[in-house]
């Protein structure tokens, strides 16, 4: 490698110091900040050493797309935080999705998914797994007789996310992981509305998990990112291979961001959601707003399941107003505060419209089903003073 090793450090250190010492590897320069290695490849002392290299003889960069340091300081900071043994970054949170499942499964395979999930998730799972002749069931993530009949024959793999996107639901993470390993499964668990402060699937069970980065890790509108994180046979073997031949790699610079970016995770993500609690307890004292959820709220359906295998609400609010589509274009059009965007996790408060937006591609009957309506509003909390997001929110609804 082209980096010195840190000193030992104890082996029990905290999140939060890990957050901003994981990984660390420092130049022969010495710097305090991380280094940013801006190349696409890497040279040899001799032909002997790059053949070393190639055949994992020799620990030795190649190219940026197989790794890069600074990339590697990412993932080795990420991995420590989550308690995985290895982690893969990947240019996006939805190639971290498509490469975990595509690792996992081919022809003639078998997954079963929650059916609530974000729309481009359900896309790789409805209409391009099955394309390479994958197996779709999907069932309904809180309903564990739905997991236990899926799963009562060979299965190769389980998604789910949890909380769901847009409509939070919880799935029992223990139950569904204990139900999938008796059915040959691997567990792949979205955790981007859980993030990796308030949610620790690998601690249920889960085999893998998987993030878009650009969400709560950057959580600053800068950059994309994804991460694929589980044992160092799958990660190292199966995702390595594909990573390496299809080429869904993190820049260097991307890297960089993320790395500083986990710095500061914790402190915005309990900010966040300390914020969305208020939102959430304010919008469900609203006459025009029919239902809210948020898995801190007590009212929330899953509140005890949130309370047992969550540390935290997480950082969006969905609710639903009165008079569908006109009335939540009306809400998000008179908004001042909180920004009309798709993405979430960010410093900045955005709201959004699932069914013509994110969760468009699904079918009226697809989003029905997982409770999507016309006056589904999804809002995505931020660092902004809570009362102004509220008033903001209260301005809007009239």
């Amino acid at each position: 490698m082209s980096q010195s090793p840190e000193s030992p450090r104890p082996a029990a250190l905290r999140p939060d110091t890990l957050a901003v010492r994981g990984g660390l590897a420092r130049s022969n320069f010495d710097e305090t900040a991380e280094a940013l290695y801006l190349t696409s490849g890497f040279v040899y002392e001799s032909a002997e050493q790059a053949e070393a290299a190639f055949k994992d003889e020799v620990e030795h960069f190649i190219y940026s797309r197989y790794g890069n340091p600074t990339v590697t300081m990412f993932e080795e900071r990420l991995r420590q935080l989550e308690g995985a043994e290895a982690c893969f970054a990947t240019a996006s949170g939805m190639s971290a999705v498509f490469v975990a499942l595509a690792a996992l499964l081919g022809k003639g395979d078998r997954v079963v998914s929650s059916r609530g999930l974000f729309g481009s998730c359900f896309v790789i799972l409805d209409e391009i797994l099955p394309r390479w002749g994958v197996e779709t069931v999907f069932v309904d993530g809180p309903d564990l007789e739905q997991w236990r009949e899926a799963l009562s024959e060979p299965t190769q793999a389980v998604f789910f996310e949890t909380p769901s996107n847009p409509m939070q639901e919880l799935v029992d993470m223990r139950a569904v992981c204990d139900l999938a390993h008796a059915a040959g499964a691997q567990v792949v668990v979205d955790n981007v509305f859980g993030t990796p402060v308030f949610s620790k699937p690998l601690e249920h069970g889960a085999d893998i998990v998987v993030y878009s980065a650009t969400k709560h890790i950057d959580g600053q509108g800068r950059t994309l990112g994804g991460a694929v994180l589980g044992t160092a046979e799958f990660v190292n073997g199966s995702v390595k291979n594909l990573m390496r031949h299809t080429g869904p790699s993190m820049s260097p610079f991307n890297a960089w961001v993320l790395v500083k970016g986990l710095e500061t995770l914790s402190l915005r993500v309990e900010k966040q959601a300390a914020n969305a609690l208020v939102v959430a307890e304010a919008l469900e004292a609203h006459p025009a707003v029919r239902t809210v959820l948020y898995p801190w709220l007590p009212s929330f359906p899953q509140y005890e399941l949130a309370r047992r295998q969550m540390l935290g609400g997480g950082t969006v609010v969905t609710f639903e107003v009165e008079g569908g589509k006109a009335a939540a274009f009306a809400l998000m059009n008179a908004l001042q505060v909180v920004d009309i965007s798709n993405n979430l996790g960010d410093s900045k408060s955005m709201v959004t419209h699932p069914a013509t937006t994110t969760h468009r591609r699904l079918t009226p009957e697809a989003r029905a089903a997982v409770g999507i309506t016309d006056g589904t509003v999804r809002i995505s909390v931020g660092l902004e003073d809570a009362q102004d997001i509220v008033e903001d929110l209260l301005r809007g609804l009239g």
